[in-house]
């Protein structure tokens, strides 16, 4: 236990890492698969045959679904056993929430329900108001909201307008402002509210109840996707909030603020491992029905190339999530178990792991928009009909780059969370940054190949971590305090943090699948990860060249260039055929099968 003191978010640009210390799917076990089954039937019975009722937002519905969700225990998966859940750990919940990500819609109620409409509550509220709250939400017999967003403050949340001034009697807090863009606000009893008190500088959080007089709603918002999603604006005219509801400490919002979204982030990564493997499961199985010039679909080298990918990003998602899932899941064993507050120490974790938390959630959406964004291309004209499930899948999948702060919001916190870790010492990055440099100054040619599968993918990930670590520190020694207002050179380095982790992922997984399976059983998962490391040494070459083009002259320049042609040089692939025997075995199955 010891040795878990040691790490945190964004070590693994500095370590490598231990195939025995990551999760991967094929370790769930039947606790946990029974978990996602209940969840997989409830979908099927419940929320699939009436997508198009929520959708529509028919009255009552979608609170109707919650409740039955909660009926099923499916609210209460991570909320402790004294609180009516079944007190679950986080690769439990996350592995729920890839499963209900399918779900449309109903995904989003479901996981702003569970994450951040409960969990405030969980990890921040006194005995009080948890034995008051919790049960109840854990039941399904209330439904919780959060509310963050302003009209004049989005991505910058804490400068946010809303206020609260303590009552001439001290009983209540007045609150009055404006909140947006609030998911399950046309049903929800329960929000949790972010506000500055009198002159703060920065937020406190209120625990509200839809009966406070004083709260209104604008009607319901008409967006692109997440159609049946209940969005409204909400409005607090002198709403009187005991000042027992106040959550957590005064001024300690915007850090309960950060710490949810954090784990919001990375449980929207899970979420998008289910919808990704519904697309595909659309796509393969019309790629099966339909004929052109004779042939099926799926029988089209072009076709496959697609299939292919498709299962590939998908695949390198679910490595990365369930790997970030299993370090979360040890440090929040260790913090509660060193710390003297669960429910902070918990969300402390959260905190640790900002890096791999905004790492997945833009590697998951964006992975997730390419999958519906091939989908409906394999469904050709069908593709753009709204008879077609895989339209509903497309519409749905790109509000997942802006929930959770926006992605570039995402590429710039994940860079800044590496840096100040690295300036405070916590991660060594500007000390191995040297470290590589001076190897670059005695390189010629190109690598020499490396002997054994493994080795050789070890050896191309740690070179994709020292181009990581030179641009690092090169931007940070150029620009000094300015860097921040370079964006668009961290949001490159950022693009290369994010391919070297999944990469590494992808062949973490691989090794521990190696102890499990057989040779000719992992032999397909070997092709992905050929395919996956193969074009990640593209994109981070492409990435990294961008970033060291935009800033560095002379000889700096020239050692970056060079740095980065050397550590992103890696074998050539037969791409075509690997993804062709990726796209047979899934045509075979004819649904995701990986």
């Amino acid at each position: 236990m010891e040795e878990k003191k040691l790490i945190t978010g964004g070590e693994f640009l500095v370590k490598e890492t231990s195939p025995a210390d990551v999760f991967i799917p094929e370790q769930l076990d039947e606790e946990q698969r029974m978990i996602g089954e209940t969840c997989k039937d409830f979908l099927n019975s419940e929320v699939f045959p009436v997508a198009d009722r929520i959708d529509a937002q028919e009255e009552g519905l979608m609170r109707s679904l919650i409740q039955k969700t909660g009926e099923l225990g499916l609210l209460g998966i991570a909320i402790p056993e004294e609180y009516e859940g079944f007190g679950q750990n986080f690769i439990t919940t996350m592995y729920a929430s890839e499963v209900m990500g399918s779900g449309y819609s109903y995904a989003v109620a479901y996981s702003c329900h569970t994450g951040i409409g409960t969990l405030p509550i969980l990890y921040y509220g006194n005995e009080e108001q948890r034995a008051r709250y919790i049960p109840q939400l854990a039941t399904g017999e209330k439904v919780g909201a959060y509310c963050l967003t302003e009209p004049g403050a989005g991505s910058d949340a804490n400068s946010g307008t809303t206020k609260a001034i303590l009552s001439e009697d001290g009983k209540h807090y007045i609150l009055n402002g404006a909140k947006m863009w609030i998911t399950n606000a046309g049903f929800a009893d329960v929000f949790t509210v972010f506000a500055k008190i009198d002159n703060d500088r920065v937020l406190s959080a209120f625990i509200l109840e839809r009966d406070f007089e004083g709260i209104t709603f604008n009607p319901e918002e008409k967006k692109m996707g997440i159609k049946g999603s209940s969005t409204r604006q909400i409005f607090f005219n002198d709403v009187k909030v005991p000042i027992e509801n106040m959550l957590g400490k005064r001024g300690e919002g915007f850090r309960i603020a950060l710490n949810i979204l954090h784990m919001g982030r990375i449980k929207l990564g899970a979420n998008v491992i289910g919808s990704a493997k519904m697309a595909i499961d659309q796509s393969v199985g019309y790629a099966n029905e339909r004929k052109q010039f004779k042939s099926l679909l799926s029988q089209f080298g072009a076709i496959k190339h697609k299939l292919a990918e498709q299962v590939i990003r998908t695949f390198a998602t679910e490595c990365s999530v369930y790997r970030a899932s299993q370090a979360l899941d040890d440090a929040i064993n260790y913090y509660v178990a060193n710390g003297d507050d669960k429910g902070r120490n918990t969300m402390e974790a959260f905190n640790h792991f900002a890096i791999e938390a905004a790492a997945m959630k833009v590697f998951g959406s964006e992975a997730l928009d390419f999958v519906v964004d091939e989908g409906v291309q394999i469904h050709g004209g069908m593709g753009f009909s709204a008879e077609m499930m895989i339209d509903r899948g497309y519409r749905d999948s790109r509000i997942n780059r802006i929930f959770e702060g926006t992605n570039e919001i995402n590429r710039l916190l994940l860079v800044d969370s590496v840096l100040k870790k690295g300036a405070k010492g916590v991660l060594p990055v500007f000390e191995l940054a040297e470290e590589a440099f001076r190897e670059v100054q005695g390189l010629n040619g190109v690598p020499a190949p490396v002997a054994g599968y493994f080795e050789e993918k070890d050896q191309y990930i740690a070179n994709f971590k020292k181009v990581v670590l030179m641009l690092l520190k090169s931007a940070s020694d150029t620009f000094q305090r300015k860097l921040s207002q370079e964006q668009e050179v961290l949001s490159n380095i950022s693009d290369c943090i994010i391919q070297t982790y999944a990469a590494e992922s992808v062949v973490l997984r691989l090794k521990k699948m190696e102890t499990m399976k057989s040779e000719a059983e992992i032999a397909i998962y070997r092709d992905m990860a050929n395919v996956f490391v193969y074009d990640a040494a593209t994109r981070i070459r492409k990435f990294a060249s961008d970033s060291a083009n935009s800033f560095a002259e002379g000889d700096l320049a020239e050692k970056l260039e060079k740095g980065i042609s050397y550590f992103t040089s890696v074998a050539g692939v037969n791409v075509k055929e690997a993804r062709r025997r990726i796209a047979d075995r899934l045509i075979e199955e004819n649904r995701y099968c990986f």
